[in-house]
């Protein structure tokens, strides 16, 4: 009978391969007994208490580990704790950093960063004012703004890290310089330019000039479209852009330029009625802001747009076709006499109203480039000229007006006249001449017109203060009232500072000076009257609400009697009207014309000294009812005649006889009157 299995007792593991039988012991035969060591075996642990193989009496699965032989490296493996430490603690302070920079953007610089954002997305456009328009008194526009364009860059879109082509600023500037008419290379340095955002490439380009742009851009678009994924081809005028404004334009080209002026490159005022009437006819710019993207606008992107305001318009006193006629004459003159220069003075003799006021050589004030320097301004106005005998009807103003002599009075005139320290003489040489004070005038005597200047005082000196008095309320030596950029007061010296021969020469127009408006307003102060009207060149106003404002009225003031100007008048129209008078190449048929030659040695503004002559003429007409004054002057007239009569007469003749028509001024029919010349001695 089979003794019971004690399942605490361990039964031996079968022999492993190599061995005899079972496993080698220590002293049996194992490799321990073989090597010639023999070790005690290792003792086993204990089963823990509790497990299965504690109750069967087994050793636990692990095995436990064995000695390392002698002689042999003890490898250990490290903790990882420390490195996922480490590690833990970069990944939080990474996300720190992004918490923190996330903070910032969003909430501590979210405004700046914004703000930043639109300079980019937003495009800030300047809305030009329309510069208000410049008309005649019948409404013709004299000065008009049309559309125009700037056309800008922003190089910041051509930078070769968007564009992907090194020299997009270079291609760019090639296709432009033909169109713009600019030159290649200076296109190109404008545009290479990565880190600015606005350049202004050409200003003032038409219209056409932009469509020209913007269809060869879509054609370039077109062309990127269409080429390879793998060669795109970025359109080089992304960045070209376009501020629409106003351009000046004056569409009768030289008619008034020196009344209108002209605009800068920048569209300011800078010259004549432009300059001086910048601030009302600018007006006020707007300004639109849209969002764009990619060099273009975005339509469905909102849009902040301040309206421009227009400038203001201005209606001139000047009409158009008598500013033409008077025009065409002094060009015609000037250029036939070869003279420096020529001006005519148109004016209504009721309100000082300017209606032509014309210079030659003139300039066309839509291209300055091509202008002669010398006739940007308005020497009409600038000049400053010695009037010779258009000036002694103030002096016979004055002798009317203090009672001392009348239109018959007698003046014996020789050939010279010895004063002060200089002998006086008449343009030309002639026995002793029996003259009344109206032949004076008629002859234009410089002897006779001293004379009788003489009678205003007891004394030379009180003749000089009297006659100053009376040049003063001419409006000699005094602002015209025009207000005009670049206008002379002329030169009257004070009578206590006048030379021995200003004391003489200055009653028959030598020896102070005056410009062509006023030299105009002196006969226009005869013919209305003895009432001096301020000139004026602006009728009025109208706003950019459409209300239309007149001009002040002009200053007036009393000069002469209105008799004493009414002898006057009747003694001019001898000048033209009699046979012995030296105007009658200024005569009109079916008119009475009353008018005054003048004829004086010229100081060239070069040198200071005298050096050839200022011809002109001024009258009125009709005489007996008079409505238009003209006053012709040209200077330094160098082929053919130089007298006053002979080609300045023609000119007022024919400017004076188209203004009638034009203003459509009927003759009185009244004959005038025929003053003496002349008397006989003894009688």
């Amino acid at each position: 009978m089979t003794e019971p299995r004690d399942p605490r007792r361990r039964v031996p593991r079968p022999a492993q391969r190599g061995q005899a039988g079972g496993r080698a012991r220590p002293g049996r035969g194992g490799p321990a007994a073989r090597s010639g060591a023999a070790k005690p075996a290792a003792k086993r642990p204990a089963p823990k208490p509790g497990t299965a193989r504690a109750a069967a009496g087994k050793p636990p699965f692990a095995r436990q580990p064995t000695r390392p032989r002698p002689g042999s490296a003890v490898i250990r493996l490290g903790s990882p704790r420390p490195r996922l430490r480490l590690v833990s603690l970069a990944l939080t302070l990474i996300m720190l950093v992004f918490v923190v920079r996330l903070f910032q953007v969003q909430a501590v610089d979210s405004g700046a960063f914004a703000a930043k954002a639109n300079e980019n997305r937003y495009v800030p456009v300047k809305l030009a004012a329309e510069r208000g328009a410049i008309t005649d008194r019948e409404g013709v526009d004299l000065a008009t703004t049309v559309d125009a364009y700037d056309i800008t860059a922003d190089p910041s879109l051509l930078a070769p890290d968007k564009t992907k082509i090194k020299d997009a600023p270079q291609q760019a500037a090639a296709l432009l310089a033909p169109i713009l008419d600019e030159a290649q290379s200076t296109l190109a340095a404008k545009l290479a330019k990565p880190k600015a955002r606005y350049v202004l490439l050409s200003r003032q380009q038409t219209p056409q000039v932009w469509k020209q742009i913007k269809d060869l851009r879509k054609a370039l678009d077109a062309k990127a479209a269409a080429a390879p994924r793998s060669a795109p081809r970025p359109n080089v005028l992304v960045g070209i852009f376009a501020d629409k404004h106003s351009k000046r334009v004056y569409p009768n080209k030289t008619l008034a330029s020196g009344v209108l002026g002209f605009v800068n490159r920048d569209g300011r005022g800078a010259g004549g009625l432009e300059a001086r009437l910048d601030k009302n006819l600018t007006g006020k710019d707007g300004k639109l802001v849209y969002a764009q993207s990619g060099g273009r606008r975005v339509p469905t992107a909102d849009a902040q747009e301040h309206p421009a305001v227009p400038g203001t318009d201005v209606e001139l006193t000047l009409n158009r076709d008598i500013q033409w006629a008077a025009q065409q004459a002094i060009s015609k003159q000037v250029a036939k006499s070869r003279a420096d220069r020529g001006y005519v003075v148109v004016q209504d003799t009721r309100t000082g109203e300017i209606l032509a006021l014309a210079n030659s050589p003139g300039f066309d004030p839509n291209d300055i480039s091509e202008a002669d320097p010398e006739a940007l301004g308005n020497a009409a106005l600038s000049d400053a000229f010695e009037p010779g005998s258009t000036s002694k009807v103030m002096s016979m103003a004055a002798v009317l007006e203090q009672g001392v002599a009348t239109p018959a009075t007698r003046v014996t005139v020789p050939n010279r006249l010895h004063r002060g320290d200089r002998l006086f003489a008449d343009d030309i040489d002639h026995p002793t001449w029996h003259l009344t004070l109206n032949g004076v005038l008629a002859k234009s005597s410089n002897i006779g017109t001293i004379l009788a200047a003489g009678q205003l005082g007891k004394t030379q000196r009180e003749s000089n203060q009297v006659l100053y008095s009376y040049l003063r309320k001419f409006g000699i030596g005094k602002p015209t009232g025009l207000n005009f950029p670049g206008e002379t007061d002329g030169i009257l010296a004070k009578p206590q500072d006048w030379n021995t021969s200003q004391q003489y020469t200055i009653p028959f127009g030598q020896g102070l000076s005056l410009n062509a408006v006023q030299a105009a307003s002196v006969y226009s102060t005869i013919a209305n009257g003895g009432e001096r009207v301020a000139p004026s060149l602006v009728r009025g106003t109208t706003g950019p609400d459409g209300r239309y404002v007149p001009a002040p009225k002009p200053v007036k003031n009393r000069v002469v009697s209105q008799k004493t100007a009414s002898t006057l008048a009747t003694m001019l129209e001898s000048v033209v009207d009699d046979e012995e008078g030296t105007g009658a190449k200024a005569k009109i048929p079916g008119y009475r014309v009353g008018g005054k030659t003048g004829t004086s040695n010229r100081v060239d503004p070069k040198t200071g000294s005298y050096r050839g002559y200022t011809a002109s003429f001024a009258g009125f007409a009709p005489a007996d009812k008079p409505r238009i004054t003209v006053y012709c002057a040209i200077q330094n007239p160098t082929s053919g005649s130089y007298f006053g009569g002979q080609i300045c007469g023609p000119i007022y003749q024919q400017v004076m006889q188209f203004a009638l028509k034009t203003l459509q001024v009927p003759p009185t029919g009244a004959k005038p009157p025929r003053l003496p010349v002349t008397f006989k001695p003894g009688e």
